[in-house]
């Protein structure tokens, strides 16, 4: 098999500081816990920003640049911007900082789909801040919109304008064929990254038998002309991203997808998951990318062609 790719995607939009102590939100906590996780062996880092007092999600360039200057001196790991930012921003808002930092990657929603985060909520006593509880609530009426016009233009202003590549979060058979339909249409250049999404509430299921199933149908449109990787949220990380691991795909972790290191205990921080795949992995017989093989995987400008 290929030597395998660790995405570490370290703070995320979805998850709130009351969930877990460990959730990093400050400029200086998302940099130490990306360079952890780095540093334990994830090739590429997925990047997210957040308000340093509130932690609440933030999409505004300061915000990004708080923390991203410093973590790309200290190290050499790929730096994927989020585009998805939260359901809650506009386009213009979550395209802001990657406009800006044009970045050798970037994350891209497939398609516009309900986001569902409020049963999280009825598990929180205790809120740290105001905003949480009714961020999570609302999610019940909330749709993240990723029309293919919005998918267009992102794939012009940071793609074909900017020289970034993508992770392309699929989280329903339907993100494959509208992946499809841009390849078809010359947005899209191969070879393709596919991130694999379960678990989250509007999105597919964390069943083995739906990654089997998009395993199938990404064959059949694409061949042998993309390479696959897997996140599942929640308490299926571990066990989904090991089946892909098993089935020669490439996995992701981190605190946005999910809080624990193992049942009922929630991890320190990033690194702590990174190390735990790292060991799997290498026990099935993977071998981890380094960054510098993960650019050459994935067809990658260059950290040095980046406005950071």
């Amino acid at each position: 098999m290929s030597k395998i790719l660790i995405t570490c995607a370290v703070t995320g939009s979805i998850h709130t500081p009351s969930m877990s102590p460990y959730l990093p939100v400050t400029p200086a906590e998302i940099s130490d816990q990306a360079q952890g996780a780095a540093a334990a062996g994830a090739a590429i880092l997925h990047l997210h920003a957040r308000n340093p007092v509130t932690g609440q999600p933030s999409a505004r360039e300061e915000d990004f640049m708080s923390f991203l200057p410093q973590l790309k001196q200290a190290s050499d790991a790929v730096l994927n911007l989020s585009t998805g930012g939260s359901a809650v921003m506009t386009l213009d808002d979550r395209l802001a900082a990657p406009r800006r930092v044009e970045p050798e990657m970037c994350s891209l929603n497939m398609g516009s789909m309900n986001f569902a985060l409020y049963p999280a909520a009825a598990r929180i006593s205790e809120w740290r801040h105001d905003w949480e509880q009714p961020f999570l609530e609302n999610s019940d009426d909330l749709v993240f919109k990723n029309t293919p016009r919005d998918i267009a233009r992102i794939l012009t202003e940071l793609g074909v304008e900017r020289g970034a590549r993508f992770e392309f979060e699929c989280y329903d058979i339907g993100h494959l064929y509208m992946l499809k339909h841009f390849v078809d249409r010359g947005l899209v250049k191969k070879p393709l990254f596919i991130q694999f999404v379960f678990g989250v509430l509007g999105g597919m299921g964390a069943d083995p038998e739906n990654l089997m199933h998009m395993k199938v149908i990404a064959d059949k449109l694409f061949g042998d002309d993309y390479m696959f990787s897997v996140l599942a949220a929640g308490r299926q990380q571990m066990p989904l991203i090991t089946m892909a691991a098993a089935m020669g795909g490439h996995v992701r972790v981190g605190l946005e997808d999910s809080l624990m290191i193992s049942r009922g205990v929630l991890a320190k921080d990033n690194a702590e998951q990174v190390r735990k795949i790292r060991r799997i992995v290498e026990d099935l017989g993977r071998e981890v990318a380094s960054p510098d093989e993960a650019r050459d995987m994935l067809g990658l400008k260059g950290a040095d062609r980046t406005a950071i």
